[in-house]
C-alpha cells in the first residue's frame, strides 16, 4: 500500500506529488494523459501562468526552479492596470518592493515538463499513465481507486488534483458553488510593434478585462500572451474574425499601448466559470487546485492559488508523519482545509467583485473605481500592500513558498 494516491498529473498535483516524496513519503501518481514531454522549442505554449514570488520558491524547494529556468521563462518588472472608460491607471513596479522582479510568466508544459521529469527520477513516485478512475472505496486502513480497465490501486490517503471536472469530488459526493459568469476567454500569443518592456499589461473594457502577458523567447521584447475576457457571443465573433480583422481590432482595444499587432498564433476560447468546493475533504480524501476551485483567470491567481493548496496539504501530512501520526488522519485534512478554503474562497469573492465593478456604466462606480486607481497610484503603502499580495505573501504561508527553508 502506498501512503497517497495523487489522481491528476497537471501542475499542482505533480507538484504534491514531488513535495510529499520529498517528505519520505511514497506516492502513486495517475492520469489519463500519456505522461510524455508537451514542452516545445519551437512553439509558444497558449497555456502560460503567471508565477508568484512564493510560487517560485515552492518550485525551488522541489527543486524544479531550474529546469523550468532551461525552457523558457520570461520574468516582468512592472505591471500596469487602467480604465478603459475613465482615467484611472496604477502601475506597480518592482522596485517598489526592492525586487528585482514581480514575478515570471511560464508556460505550462515548462513547468509540467519539469516536475515530471523529478518525479520520474524519484525512487518513492510510481506514475501510471493512461489510468481513467471510475471510483473509489474504504478499506480499513485507507483508499481503493478503481480504473475502468480493472486496474486499482491503495494507499492511506487519495487526493483529487484532476482539474475542475474531478472525477474525485464527484465520487467523494462534494458538491460546488458555481457561477458561470456568461463570459469566456480568447486566448493566444501575438508579436507587437513596441517591446513590452517586461512589463505586463491589462485594460478594464466594459466587457471585460484584456491582458497582456510579457513573453521572452528572445532578447526584442515583442512577443505577449492575451486573454480577452468577454461576453461569451461577443467571444465567439471574434474567434470567428480573419487573422487580419483580429489584430485590428485587438490593438484598437489595448489603445495601441504596445503598437499594431504583427502576428497571431490560433486562438482558443474556454468558458470563465467560478467553482468553490462546499468542503475540501473527506473521509481519506483531499482537493486541491481547480479540483477545489476555478477562478476568473483576470489576476492570473488560479495556478498559484493552486500551488498554496499543494504546499499547505504537504507541510499538514507530513508534520502529522513526523508526530507519528498516519498519514490521511482527520486532523490533518482539518487544518489543511482550515487554512486554504478561507483565502481561496476570499480570492474568489474579491475577483468576481473586479470583474462586475469594472463592468459596471453606472457613472458613480465609474468615478469611484478610477479614483481609486488613481489613489492607489500615488499611495505607497497601499501599493506596497498590493505587491505584497501579488507576491504570494498573504494568510497562512507554508514555510516551502517563504524561501526560508
Amino acid at each position: 500500500m502506498q501512503d497517497v494516491i495523487v489522481v491528476g498529473a497537471g501542475m499542482v498535483g505533480s507538484a504534491l506529488a514531488l513535495s510529499l516524496a520529498k517528505g519520505g513519503l511514497t506516492v502513486c501518481l495517475v492520469d489519463t494523459g500519456a505522461g510524455t514531454p508537451c514542452w516545445q522549442t519551437s512553439m509558444i505554449d497558449q497555456r502560460v501562468s503567471a508565477i508568484t514570488q512564493a510560487s517560485r520558491y515552492f518550485l525551488e524547494h522541489l527543486g524544479v526552479w531550474r529546469s523550468v529556468c532551461t525552457r523558457r521563462v520570461s520574468a516582468y518588472k512592472a505591471m500596469t492596470v487602467w480604465d478603459g472608460e475613465g482615467s484611472g491607471e496604477v502601475t506597480f513596479d518592482a522596485e517598489d518592493a526592492a525586487s528585482e522582479s514581480l514575478g515570471h510568466i511560464v508556460e505550462n508544459s515548462a513547468i509540467t515538463d519539469a516536475l515530471h521529469e523529478a518525479l520520474d527520477a524519484h525512487p518513492n513516485v510510481t506514475c501510471d499513465w493512461q489510468f481513467s478512475a471510475s471510483g473509489y472505496s474504504l478499506t480499513g486502513e485507507g483508499v481503493r481507486l478503481y480504473c475502468d480497465d480493472g486496474r486499482t490501486h491503495e494507499a492511506r490517503l487519495l487526493v483529487g488534483a484532476d482539474g475542475a471536472r474531478s472525477n474525485i469530488r464527484h465520487f467523494a459526493g462534494i458538491r460546488t458553488r458555481d457561477r458561470d459568469s456568461g463570459q469566456r476567454g480568447v486566448v493566444t500569443t501575438v508579436t507587437h510593434a513596441l517591446p513590452h518592456q517586461r512589463t505586463a499589461r491589462q485594460i478594464f473594457l466594459p466587457g471585460g478585462p484584456l491582458a497582456f502577458l510579457p513573453l521572452m523567447p528572445d532578447e526584442r521584447e515583442l512577443t505577449s500572451s492575451i486573454v480577452w475576457s468577454s461576453e461569451a457571443p461577443l467571444a465567439e465573433s471574434r474567434m470567428a474574425l480573419s487573422d487580419e480583422a483580429f489584430k485590428a481590432e485587438l490593438a484598437d482595444a489595448f489603445e495601441y499601448r504596445l503598437g499594431s499587432i504583427t502576428s497571431v498564433a490560433p486562438r482558443v476560447a474556454f468558458p470563465l466559470i467560478q467553482r468553490h468546493a462546499e468542503r475540501y475533504t473527506s473521509e481519506r480524501v483531499a482537493l486541491v487546485g481547480d479540483a477545489a476551485h476555478s477562478i476568473h483567470p483576470l489576476a492570473g491567481q488560479g495556478v498559484n492559488l493552486g500551488f498554496l493548496d499543494a504546499a499547505t496539504l504537504s507541510e499538514e501530512v507530513l508534520t502529522s508523519v513526523r508526530r507519528g501520526i498516519a498519514v490521511g488522519n482527520a486532523q490533518a485534512l482539518s487544518r489543511y482545509s482550515r487554512r486554504r478554503r478561507g483565502d481561496n474562497a476570499q480570492m474568489l469573492m474579491l475577483m468576481d467583485a473586479f470583474r462586475l465593478g469594472f463592468k459596471s456604466q453606472w457613472a458613480p462606480l465609474q468615478l469611484a473605481r478610477n479614483l481609486g486607481l488613481n489613489g492607489v497610484e500615488h499611495a505607497t503603502p497601499l501599493k506596497r500592500f498590493f505587491i505584497r499580495q501579488a507576491f504570494g505573501q498573504r494568510g497562512s504561508v507554508p514555510a516551502s513558498m517563504t524561501g526560508s527553508v
